[in-house]
Parts: structure tokens; sequence; C-alpha cells
């Protein structure tokens, strides 16, 4: 089993929980992603972190685990959140102009090393500026995605 963790959680200080999501049912089996959480009454969850793999989950939405696996089960209502993520090309090329916007734009993100970004995109923003910066991006490489292009789903 591997691990995607997140080091620097986008809402660290908020968290006091870890949980997994397996990652085999977005094609990536063998490999599970540590995230950080909060704990709701109710015995739900909130998510603090920008999800580098999972789909179908976004910072603050509220998720519920499963019974003693301490997995993520289910998303049971969401934040309104999205997540851009974007996978430069080992050159790095356009790295620096898209967190440049992400700063600028007042944006939450986290790095899974240094080509791996996820960005909090939170109901009205407006990043037209930043999908065009991904965009230009994958002319050298990069690939770009919205999280939520397929919905979360446990196995």
């Amino acid at each position: 089993m591997q691990f995607i963790v997140h080091d620097a959680p986008a809402l660290r200080a908020d968290s006091d929980y870890l949980a997994q999501v397996d990652l085999a049912p977005f094609g990536f089996p063998g490999l599970v992603e540590q995230v950080w959480l909060r704990q709701l009454p109710g015995g739900e969850f909130a998510l603090c972190c920008i999800p580098f793999r999972a789909y179908g989950l976004a910072l603050r939405d509220r998720v519920r685990l499963g019974p003693g696996d301490g997995r993520i089960a289910a998303r049971t209502e969401p934040a309104g959140h999205r997540a851009l993520r974007i996978l430069f090309a080992p050159s790095r090329d356009g790295a620096d102009r898209v967190a440049a916007l992400v700063a600028g734009a007042g944006l939450l993100s986290e790095w899974s090393g240094d080509r791996h970004l996820a960005v909090d995109v939170p109901p009205g923003a407006d990043v037209a500026a930043l999908v065009e910066a991904a965009e230009a991006a994958r002319g050298t490489g990069a690939y770009w995605e919205w999280s939520d292009v397929e919905p979360f789903r446990v196995a």
C-alpha cells in the first residue's frame, strides 16, 4: 500500500482527525490518500485538505467514515467548493505563473511534491485566468482537471 499525504493541509489548524480514501475506485489500485478532517457533531467530519487524487471531494465537504476502518465511506454534504488540480511537467513550465495567480487571488492551495498543485475554488470565485494559465501549461506537458469530473465512490 502506498500513501499520498498532505504535508501542509489548507485548514490544518482546524483539523483534529486523519482518515483515508481508497483510490482504487479511481484507477489507482494500491494507493490511499490520507486526508485531514475536523470532527463535527453527529459523527460527521469536514474535509480540511484539498484532495490530490480522490474524485468527488473538495475542501469543507462533509463526509462519513466507515465502521471502524478509518476510511471515508460517503460524502454526505457538499460544501460548494471545487478543487482544481494541476500536474506540471518535470520542467515545471508554467508552475510559477499559476502559483502567482493562486496567491494573487487569495485562494487556498496545497502542493504534493513540487509538481502537483491542488487549488481550492470557493463558490463564486472567478478563476478564469487560473484555468487559462493551466490550459497554457498543458502545451508544455502539464495536465489539469477538476476533482468533480467523477463522483466520489468507494470500493
